[in-house]
């Protein structure tokens, strides 16, 4: 296997599992990246999946679908766990990785919200299994039993891990879905204030809680902390964006499913800027400028609830 990103017309397809795999492999992908927050972590995860499936007697599967899932989770909880100790030593914020999306993807408001930064942020506080369970059931609509075959848990066990999970996300996800055109007329707001220098134009876009949150990784600088309030965030940007005001470049995009910003300085990609947009207002800034998170901003990603 290889990270073709869903092109895999040099695979011969008259292979059974070879078939199934590839049918579902977008839908494994978007799975185990809800779960991950990382689109290399997610990746692995689909080899590690791909290397069990071929070793499964397919006269003994009854939904090939079902059991890729399966295993795919299995796969990604085994990773989650890796990932979150790596998280402990990680230098400044943690941002999920970025992942340019398709319009498609935009259009499709209940994948759009699952793989946003606002919300992919959210899923960062759940327990490892929690998580899988919020993503499997909340988001893929997946059955208590299927799940509990995946996370090892009964599916008593399951509807209550479950419903702890939904009310913790539901205490701290965006308060109501925004429209697209919403959401596009704030960042552009934002747009051409952080453009222009406009400190007056940026804060009258960002809500007056807003929180900013840079992730340099330890490789490329950003606040360590996050900044919090309208005036510290509209100050910050300014003050940075007028010391490169001549190199930078800010290009509209759609990251995760949402309106986003890739900026570039002198030409090269510098990170994504992503947000979460509640009344009109932008409540949440997340900048990535890592660079080992910036591997899958420069082509479209596939990604799916089916």
């Amino acid at each position: 296997m290889n990270d073709d990103r869903g092109d895999h017309d040099e695979i011969a397809t008259t292979d059974p599992a070879t078939e199934a795999f590839v049918a579902h492999r977008n839908l494994l992908f978007t799975v185990a990246y809800e779960m991950l927050g990382s689109a290399a972590d997610a990746e692995d995860v689909l080899q590690e999946t791909w290397l069990r499936w071929v070793e499964v007697d397919l006269d003994q599967v009854r939904d090939r679908r079902a059991y890729l899932v399966r295993i795919t989770t299995r796969q990604a909880l085994n990773r989650l766990r890796t990932l979150s100790r790596r998280k402990e030593a990680y230098v400044g914020p943690w941002l999920p990785e970025p992942v340019l999306t398709a319009p498609d993807v935009a259009e499709d408001v209940e994948l759009a919200e699952s793989v946003s930064m606002a919300l992919m942020l959210v899923l960062e506080t759940l327990s490892p299994t929690e998580r899988a369970v919020f993503v499997l059931r909340e988001v893929f609509d997946v059955d208590y039993d299927e799940i509990a075959a995946a996370v090892d848990k009964t599916p008593a066990a399951v509807r209550q891990i479950a419903h702890r999970a939904r009310r913790h996300v539901d205490a701290r996800r965006p308060r109501a879905a925004v429209s697209a055109s919403v959401s596009r007329a704030a960042v552009d707001s934002f747009r051409r204030a952080l453009e222009t220098g406009d400190l007056q134009g940026l804060l009258d876009v960002l809500a007056p809680d807003i929180v900013l949150l840079g992730d340099g990784g330890g490789i490329k600088q950003a606040s360590r902390r996050p900044i919090i309030g309208a005036d510290k965030v509209a100050r910050y940007l300014v003050g940075g964006t007028r010391k490169i005001a001549e190199t930078i470049t800010i290009d509209p995009t759609l990251a995760n499913g949402n309106p986003a910003f890739l900026l570039r300085l002198d030409g090269e990609i510098d990170g994504v800027m992503a947000f979460r947009i509640e009344d009109a207002r932008i409540t949440g800034l997340y900048y990535v400028r890592n660079p080992e998170k910036l591997t899958r901003v420069e082509s479209e990603t596939s990604l799916t609830l089916r």
